[in-house]
């Protein structure tokens, strides 16, 4: 996006010269020079991001950042100061600043902070559509994510779902969507408009496990029911049924399952009158069917009956950047569920996010999102409010250099965790902030920030 931004500085002289550097970047830009009239330039000019002073002659800019997240919290402020103003800096952070910049203002910081802003924007409007599909309770290859990697996947089910019939065995670990890309399938398919229905086979009792697939007749057991009842399979005659955690039935029903799979047929449990039904098979799994064969927990011919087409689903954390737009999402429907007026998550927070190595894939994210939404009391929320997935865990990192956090039984507490952290990485880069800032993954900005909130010495010979 081209991103539209309100400079607010009564220095025409410094208005002026950011204004040329921003436009020659690409942004279009206007200049507001009173603090007073930003109302009417915002009215008029419509940005989607300002620029702001915190030194004015007639106004105080924190005051002034105040007032625009109350009238405009969608809008990030990014705040510009003095090196003497790092305590007003915090006191920007606090009072809801997207970022702050040093004077004099380095070009590529400057630009840094502003692709993060519009990364920022174009994240919540693509959200913001997601939220009206999901209302609308229609999935779109959007709602997986934005990664490459997940956008192939999606590309590959697409296709597969125009099939009638072909059996599809999705695998992945725990929590990483298997159910909802299997909806995806059957609203995808044609046969869209019939019925769409989930059976656990992990959660079904073994001597009921028949009767919930198949139905049974009256008096087939004891405790069967005075009438005959249809099992899951009859049920989704016309449509669609999803097999879940597959691994998990037992070797006699497998031969029944594989007799339905290849003759569409059954016995109800008690039966003699054989039962048709037209039912796309959709199965899913978080184990290795393959190494389950070898061990003789699963039926080879089931299996490779299963394994018509095959989907595996990565892990969160094998798809970094679909993080923060699951998150966002999750979000918006807490958000509006708990009726918070919570605008969004700071830089801060979602770098903690897409640190996170999220062992619990989707389902994890949804579970943090839903409590610190819950028990959030600001308006954006920030790395603090998810300091509970780090504490006492060993911190993510790339597989060939592992960040090990020991934690001492008597626990820490996480702000002498993040001082320690920022003292060591400023010793291995000599006291050079711009080079610690890179290898935490922090603006340099946020990094004197932190530094200014732990208490660690900031001295003129650190750069």
């Amino acid at each position: 996006m081209t991103a539209k931004i309100l400079i607010v500085d009564d220095d025409d002289l410094v208005a002026a010269s950011l204004k040329k550097v921003l436009i020659k970047i690409g942004y279009e830009v206007s200049t507001c020079l009173n603090a007073g009239e930003v109302e009417q330039f915002i009215e008029q000019f419509q940005p989607d991001i300002i620029l702001l002073d915190i030194y004015l002659t007639t106004h105080n800019g924190i005051d002034v950042l105040r007032s625009l997240k109350k009238k405009h919290s969608s809008i990030p402020v990014i705040m510009i100061t003095g090196y003497a103003d790092v305590k007003m800096a915090v006191t920007a952070i606090k009072s809801g600043a997207f970022d702050f910049l040093l004077k004099p203002i380095d070009l590529e910081q400057l630009k840094f902070v502003l692709e993060k802003a519009v990364e920022n924007l174009s994240l919540k409007s693509e959200v913001n559509k997601l939220h009206t599909l999901l209302e609308e309770n229609e999935l779109t290859k959007e709602f997986f994510g934005k990664s490459s990697k997940i956008q192939r996947i999606v590309s590959s089910v697409e296709k597969l779902a125009k099939s009638t019939d072909t059996t599809i065995l999705l695998e992945g670990e725990s929590g990483t969507g298997k159910e909802v890309f299997a909806r995806f399938i059957h609203q995808q398919s044609p046969r869209c408009n019939s019925t769409f229905i989930t059976i656990n086979c992990a959660t079904i009792p073994k001597d009921l496990a028949e009767s919930e697939l198949f139905g049974h007749e009256k008096g087939a057991f004891t405790g069967a029911s005075a009438k005959t009842k249809l099992g899951k399979f009859e049920l989704a005659d016309g449509g669609t049924i999803l097999l879940d955690e597959i691994g998990e039935l037992t070797l006699d029903l497998q031969v029944k399952l594989l007799r339905v799979l290849q003759e569409r047929k059954f016995y109800r449990l008690g039966g003699e009158k054989e039962v048709s039904v037209n039912v796309r098979v959709l199965a899913a799994t978080n184990r290795n069917l393959e190494e389950e064969v070898g061990r003789g927990m699963f039926r080879e011919d089931l299996y490779y009956r299963l394994n018509v087409a095959k989907i595996n689903i990565p892990p969160l954390r094998e798809r970094k950047e679909d993080i923060i737009y699951i998150a966002y999402s999750f979000l918006n429907e807490f958000a509006k569920k708990f009726s918070k007026n919570i605008s969004g998550i700071d830089s801060a927070g979602l770098d903690l996010l897409k640190s996170y190595s999220w062992k619990g894939n989707i389902r994890e994210l949804r579970n943090v999102i839903e409590r610190v939404v819950l028990l959030a009391e600001e308006d954006e929320l920030s790395d603090h409010h998810f300091s509970f997935l780090i504490e006492g865990k060993e911190a993510d990192g790339n597989d060939d250099e592992k960040f090990i956090l020991q934690v001492p039984p008597k626990g820490v507490k996480i702000d002498l965790v993040l001082k320690t952290l920022i003292q060591k990485t400023l010793k291995i880069t000599n006291g050079n902030q711009v080079k610690a800032a890179k290898v935490l993954g922090l603006s340099r900005s946020k990094l004197r920030y932190r530094m200014e909130q732990l208490g660690i010495e900031v001295t003129k010979n650190i750069n």
